[in-house]
C-alpha cells in the first residue's frame, strides 16, 4: 500500500507522486492528512482524492477549517494562508474535510496525522522518548505511520528502549519485535532540504518500508501561490 501527506493543495506534485505510485502498481493509498493550505489547489486536491477512492485522516489545517476554535494553534502567516485556502474550497469539500476520521487502522498498520494514538497536531518531535514508548504500548498495531512535521523520521521502540533513526531511499524491514513510528515526509511542501515530493510504500505481508522521492517541476505551483495570496514564503519553500 502506499501512504501519503501533507499535500497541501500542491497538484502538481501529487500528481508526480500519483504517477510513481501507479508505475510501482500500489493497490491502495492512504493520506494522512493536510491536503489543504499553503498550496493553491485545495479543491482539485480534494476533489482528486476523493475521485481515486483515498481515505484520509483529518490533519490539523483541515481541523483549523472544521473547527475556528483551533485556528489559534496557527501563526498568523500559517492562519491567513489556511483561511484563504477555505475562500477556494467548495462548501462540499468544506463538508467532506470536515468529516474526516481522527485515525485509521488498516492492515494491522495505525495511520494518524501528528502522533498516536489520535493526535492531529503533536508533532512528533515535541514527544519526549518516554511519551513515545506509552503510547505504542497503549495501541494495538505495533506500526504507526504520522506526517505533520514534513520531515522523514523513523522511531524504534522495544521496550522502554526508544531510538530515532534516519529515513533514506533505501528499503528496510520493520522487525516485528519491536513498535515503530514512521514519520514520512510531504508530498507537497518538504522542510528536510531535499524538494522532492515523498511518500512511503509499504508492504504489509513482508513488513518492508521504502520512502519514494519523486521529483516535479514546482515552477507553475510557485506561481498560482503567488497569485491566489497564499503567501509568498510558502512559494519560495518550494525551490
Amino acid at each position: 500500500m502506499a501512504i501519503i501527506s501533507d499535500v497541501h493543495g500542491n497538484l502538481e506534485a501529487l500528481r508526480a507522486v500519483w504517477a510513481d505510485l501507479t508505475a510501482a502498481e500500489a493497490r491502495e493509498v492512504y493520506c494522512l492528512g493536510d491536503s489543504v493550505g499553503y498550496g493553491p489547489d485545495p479543491e482539485a486536491v480534494v476533489s482528486f482524492l476523493r475521485k481515486k477512492g483515498v481515505e484520509s485522516v483529518m490533519g490539523n489545517h483541515e481541523l483549523g477549517l472544521a473547527d475556528p476554535a483551533s485556528l489559534d494553534w496557527f501563526n498568523p502567516q500559517a492562519r491567513q494562508s489556511l483561511l484563504r485556502s477555505g475562500e477556494l474550497l467548495s462548501p462540499e469539500s468544506l463538508a467532506y474535510i470536515s468529516q474526516l476520521p481522527r485515525v485509521l487502522i488498516r492492515h494491522g498498520v495505525r495511520m494518524v496525522h501528528g502522533l498516536p494514538p489520535e493526535s492531529a497536531a503533536t508533532y512528533l518531535f515535541e514527544a519526549a522518548d518516554g511519551r513515545l514508548a506509552a503510547e505504542m504500548a497503549a495501541v494495538p498495531e505495533d506500526i504507526c505511520f504520522v506526517g505533520h512535521t514534513h520531515e522523514l523520521c523513523l522511531v524504534r521502540v522495544k521496550g522502554g528502549d526508544v531510538k530515532r533513526l534516519g529515513l533514506s531511499r533505501d528499503r528496510r524491514l520493520l522487525d516485528s519485535d519491536a513498535r515503530w513510528i514512521v514519520n514520512i515526509g510531504s508530498v507537497g511542501q518538504p522542510r528536510d532540504g531535499d524538494l522532492s515530493a515523498k511518500y512511503a510504500l509499504y508492504d504489509t505481508e513482508e513488513r518492508e518500508l521504502e520512502i519514494r522521492f519523486v521529483p516535479y517541476d514546482p515552477t507553475e505551483t510557485k506561481r498560482k501561490i503567488r497569485d491566489r495570496g497564499l503567501g509568498d514564503v510558502y512559494a519560495m519553500r518550494l525551490g
